[in-house]
């Protein structure tokens, strides 16, 4: 009796799973990566929800779409993401969508005129010419497969992320016209906390200017140009490829050698790379999170974001 009683209760919960499975998700708007959904928060706040595809930790290099992934992107009133260079896990599943349910930001006009070139490796420019890309991590098939001619990065620039916000803001008005007081709102406020986060952020970093350091790897290229700062150099250009060990030596010479006063790494990748180079050195290490995976999502997340930032470089660098 018992054992037909669980059988019973087995199979009902089969039924009602696989009739849950048959109703869509339902997903206002779906960020393909944090960052992007954090800027995205601030303009929809109060209005709808945001979804974010890649997990905390989770890398776009070899991220899969997994199928409720694909549920929450068909289901979506609009859909935002950076581009095929940087998040090919996107493109399969976004070229059905038309074009007034997506934004795909690489192809905005005015995001493309401020897009940083990448150059040939651009953390060869910081240390000895003599390292090769495949030192670097970063050899011809690399390269292809994992980095376009720009820096992707653009979240690292408030100037790109306001422009971003406007257009968000555009593409709502247009899918949900009802919601435009609420819309012109969030905008204003997005506006005026940039200004004031800005101002902030300048005052904060003015004294660290001239200050020596090395980051994990080259993606804050865009709020140091903006805020005025200037790395000595940057571990790797690909983050998902081990460092040799002619790498690390150039690397440890090169701290000494330049009077670095702070190396950081980032919450998913290898400190104790970092704890070895510096060891018996006077060099601090810190951590930058270029993801903003500990922030969560509302109308301040991506202020939020930035001035985590700002903090993180000021921790290190400035160091009691």
């Amino acid at each position: 009796m018992l054992y037909k009683k669980l059988r019973l209760i087995i199979i009902q919960s089969g039924i009602i799973i696989f009739a849950l499975s048959l109703f869509p998700v339902k997903a206002a708007i779906v960020a393909s990566i944090k960052p992007i959904g954090l800027i995205a928060a601030a303009i929809a706040h109060d209005i709808v929800s945001i979804e974010i595809i890649l997990p905390d930790g989770a890398s776009v290099h070899d991220y899969s779409l997994r199928p409720l992934d694909i549920k929450k992107i068909k289901a979506a009133e609009l859909i935002l993401w950076s581009g095929p260079a940087m998040e090919a896990f996107m493109s399969k599943v976004t070229e059905t969508v038309t074009i007034d349910k997506k934004i795909e930001i690489d192809l905005l006009p005015d995001i493309q005129s401020l897009l940083l070139r990448n150059s040939n490796g651009s953390c060869l420019s910081y240390l000895d010419s003599s390292i090769s890309l495949r030192e670097m991590g970063f050899d011809k098939d690399k390269k292809k497969q994992h980095h376009s001619q720009h820096n992707m990065h653009f979240w690292m620039s408030p100037e790109i992320s306001r422009k971003i916000a406007i257009v968000i803001y555009e593409k709502l008005l247009k899918l949900m016209p009802i919601h435009h007081k609420q819309l012109d709102a969030n905008l204003q406020h997005f506006k005026f906390s940039m200004l004031m986060t800005d101002a902030y952020i300048n005052n904060q970093l003015s004294e660290l200017k001239g200050k020596g350091y090395f980051v994990f790897h080259d993606a804050y290229a865009y709020f140091e140009k903006y805020y005025g700062l200037t790395p000595e150099g940057c571990f790797t250009v690909n983050p998902e490829i081990p460092l040799g060990a002619q790498r690390l030596y150039k690397i440890r010479r090169a701290l000494i050698k330049k009077k670095v006063i702070c190396v950081f790494s980032e919450p998913q990748f290898r400190p104790a790379i970092i704890k070895a180079i510096i060891r018996d050195t006077p060099v601090r290490a810190g951590t930058l999170d270029p993801l903003g995976a500990g922030i969560s999502l509302g109308k301040d997340s991506y202020v939020q974001f930035l001035i985590q930032l700002s903090d993180q470089y000021v921790n290190c660098l400035k160091g009691d």
